[in-house]
């Protein structure tokens, strides 16, 4: 994919990062694939966990040297990203993705394996799965008026993340990867987390592009299969968080299958003013 010149290879001589305008924390950096090495690094990571305050610390400045921010889990059992199986070299680029093309297609395949149910004994249950939208795909939301600014709305995530309120990971380190747009970041670094769903995550991170634009998102952490954004411009209405979660179905069906409400329109309730939005795929 297309890439911005890459920084990373100054902290092989310089791991402070000071010739970047950096004062970094002794870190890793990985380039390590499911391929072998890859030619350059594709992440630093901090070698202890991530505090509060040190996403607008480090992650702020960085930005400024063409590095972005993001936490990573390496504290379950799948380690860290050493271990993710990570494939660069088959991600295309994001922007060369529609994001509603890439959710019609979704929809249209996963609403219809739920609608296959409606000539047997499930059938009621699979409408309701994803009432009040049918096999059509229902298009994009539209766009949401921002509460916050997002950088602030992705530094308050981090911090509640690094600091414990929202007990999701155990070991969060803070990371720095060489992306144009945090929506980016899993195309980036070849994150494979929804590997089992979409081999591409560039394709993902087209919508993610999407949201950046029309919810103020920002990727804020990244597990071996979990995502977490913020959200600067969460839905505000029922009838606005059903349209979002038809989105959030087409991107993560395991989110309304397995991982949460059975329907669309109990797991939009909990859209309504959320901040943070997190996605697993098993």
């Amino acid at each position: 994919m297309a890439t911005l010149p890459n920084p990373l290879p100054t902290l092989a001589a310089d791991p402070s990062g000071r010739s970047l305008g950096l004062q970094l924390p002794p870190g890793i950096l990985t380039d390590a694939t499911d391929d072998g090495p890859w030619h350059e690094p594709l992440l630093w990571y901090a070698g202890q966990a991530a505090a509060p305050g040190a996403w607008s610390a480090l992650g702020i400045p960085a930005g400024r040297a063409g590095l972005l921010p993001v936490l990573i889990e390496v504290g379950d059992a799948q380690g860290g990203p050493e271990d993710w199986e990570l494939m660069p070299g088959e991600m295309s680029y994001p922007g060369d993705h529609d994001a509603d093309d890439v959710l019609a297609g979704f929809w249209e395949e996963y609403a219809a394996d739920e609608l296959e149910a409606l000539e047997s004994e499930e059938a009621e249950e699979a409408e309701e799965r994803i009432r009040p939208f049918g096999p059509d795909w229902p298009g994009l939301a539209p766009m949401a008026s921002l509460t916050v600014s997002p950088d602030t709305r992705a530094a308050e995530v981090a911090d509640s993340l690094s600091g414990g309120s929202r007990d999701w990971f155990k070991e969060p380190r803070l990371a720095l990867v060489p992306a144009r747009r945090s929506a980016d970041i899993p195309a980036v670094i070849g994150w494979t987390g929804p590997l089992n769903y979409e081999n591409d995550v560039a394709r993902l991170c087209s919508v993610l592009r999407s949201w950046e634009d029309r919810f103020g998102i920002r990727v804020v952490a990244l597990s071996f299969d979990t995502l977490v954004v913020s959200v600067a411009a969460p839905p505000t209405t029922q009838a606005e968080a059903e349209r979002v979660a038809a989105e959030h179905f087409a991107f993560c069906p395991d989110n309304i299958t397995q991982n949460g409400p059975d329907d669309l329109r109990a797991y939009a309730e909990q859209l309504v003013g959320e901040e943070v939005w997190s996605f697993w795929w098993d």
